[in-house]
């Protein structure tokens, strides 16, 4: 399969996209007290999140895989105008059920726009130059959640709730025009083969394990003992199933062949470990700060900026500096300052001076950026362009996994006191004990991280160019 692109307009269209999805987390939840006002459907506040992320997840590896067999560009397209078609009729809804109906085809839609676009990008830049647009691309999740809440909070006060989900129209529209115009993508004609049985048995397995740590998240969890643990158990099955269907498969939608190479192995494995350790950061520093420390939502907010200006920076950084200093160096480093973030987080008290906390977000953020943009150029460049698509997407769906286990191993540690008011001692005990267990597993990075080869630069370099040099041209 070969490409014909302008580069600087394809790269244009992908960074709109990817600022589409990562944006859509933070400006949604500035905009759910609205929503399920108007709805009224306060019971069901937490799907409106909940369904979207299940329905992303689960797309995620299977758009990889896909683009590999049907090309980028067209999964891309196929992919955008579900997430726009669903943002479409989000702003739509008469009522909660369709909410959370049209916010499902969303997500169905946005495991594309979280997963090709840095799949394009290993197909289109050489190593040297991957590594500095993979940064500025990772920094857009930085600047989203900067952006996401004010933009979230000026629609809401002055347009309406309904008009976050429209403005994802013209951006999408744009993004969509700029990809078909400047990318010419030819397929060879040959008849491909979907591996259904392996997406039917994925996506099932994945549903119902998800369902279960959603139900366990809840705070009447203890009374659905049962159906998590059918759940569970339902899920090991039908993952045991997919394993056994994707070995004998002529198409695997998770190739299992990739996690025999160790830097996809040990990447998966960190990126996991960084996910569910970045769930603290985004969930519940905020907490501390209204919850222990008594200030407002505002308050939070701006003590919580050098995490998303730290974010951003690391990215860039990572990107500039990858090819000089090696991938493993610059990923070492990243969990350097997550220790180093951790162990102030560990040792905080409700009198902590407040510039404190936000040295030890920015340090946080900082890791964040350095750490999982080398861990996207590694992953783009260990394998050639037939299994790109599919590696990305793993490792972007195991991102998201360590995330949804993050937040229901968080949730099972946390006591914030009764339902109906915080206790701010109670809370404070048990963000100490999710803090301590934040510092062990950022120790548990640093030797996961170094097990990474030490000449993953070099090999990345030659592995990509090579490949990109046979299914690319122009």
């Amino acid at each position: 399969m070969s490409t014909r692109m302008n580069r600087r307009t394809v790269t244009i269209a992908l960074y709109v996209a990817t600022f589409l999805a990562a944006i859509e987390g933070t400006i949604v939840s500035t905009a759910m007290p609205s929503i399920t006002d108007e709805l009224q459907g306060i019971q069901q506040y937490s799907w409106i999140i909940s369904v979207y992320l299940l329905a992303t997840v689960i797309t995620t590896p299977i758009y990889g895989k896909l683009s590999d067999l049907f090309g980028r560009k067209r999964m891309f397209i196929v992919g955008a105008g579900i997430f726009l078609a669903g943002s479409m009729l989000s702003g739509l809804a008469a009522s909660m059920p369709q909410l959370i109906a049209f916010r499902a085809v969303q997500g169905l839609g946005a495991g594309a726009l979280t997963t090709i676009p840095y799949t394009i990008i290993g197909d289109l830049y050489p190593f040297e130059q991957r590594a500095k647009v993979q940064g500025w691309m990772s920094s857009i999740w930085g600047i989203a959640g900067i952006t996401g809440p004010l933009a979230g909070g000026l629609l809401v006060d002055y347009v309406s709730w309904r008009a976050i989900f429209y403005m994802n129209l013209p951006f999408g529209i744009v993004a969509l025009v700029l990809l078909l115009t400047s990318m010419m993508e030819v397929s060879a004609k040959h008849k491909r083969y979907i591996d259904y049985p392996g997406i039917a048995a994925f996506a099932a397995g994945m549903f119902a394990f998800l369902y279960a740590l959603t139900i366990l998240r809840e705070p009447d969890a203890a009374s659905s003992t049962a159906e998590i643990v059918w759940l569970l158990a339902a899920a090991a099955v039908l993952l045991t199933l997919f394993i056994f269907i994707e070995k004998r498969s002529r198409e695997p939608i998770i190739p299992l062949q990739l996690f025999k190479l160790r830097t996809i192995s040990t990447v998966n494995l960190v990126s996991f470990l960084l996910c569910v350790i970045n769930v603290v950061a985004i969930f519940y520093l905020p907490l501390w700060i209204q919850g222990v420390l008594g200030e407002s939502a505002t308050y939070s907010g701006i003590a919580m900026i050098p995490l998303s200006i730290g974010w951003p920076l690391g990215a860039i950084l990572a990107g500039n500096f990858i090819a000089r200093f090696g991938m493993r160096n610059i990923a070492v480093l990243g969990s350097l300052f997550l220790i180093a973030g951790s162990a102030g987080f560990m040792f905080m008290t409700a009198h902590t001076s407040i510039v404190l906390f936000m040295i030890y977000t920015f340090l946080s953020g900082l890791s964040f950026g350095l750490s999982l943009t080398s861990f996207t150029v590694a992953v783009t460049s260990a394998v050639s362009w037939e299994l790109r698509g599919a590696a990305v997407g793993s490792n972007n769906f195991i991102r998201t996994l360590g995330q949804t286990v993050g937040i229901a191993l968080f949730g099972l540690l946390l006591n914030t006191g009764t339902t109906e008011t915080i206790d701010a001692f109670k809370l404070e005990h048990s963000l100490h004990r999710i803090f301590i267990l934040l510092g062990i597993l950022s120790v548990l990075v640093l030797l996961v991280m170094l097990a990474l080869p030490r000449a993953g630069a070099e090999d990345g370099r030659a592995a990509s160019d090579s490949a990109d040099a046979s299914s690319q041209k122009g």
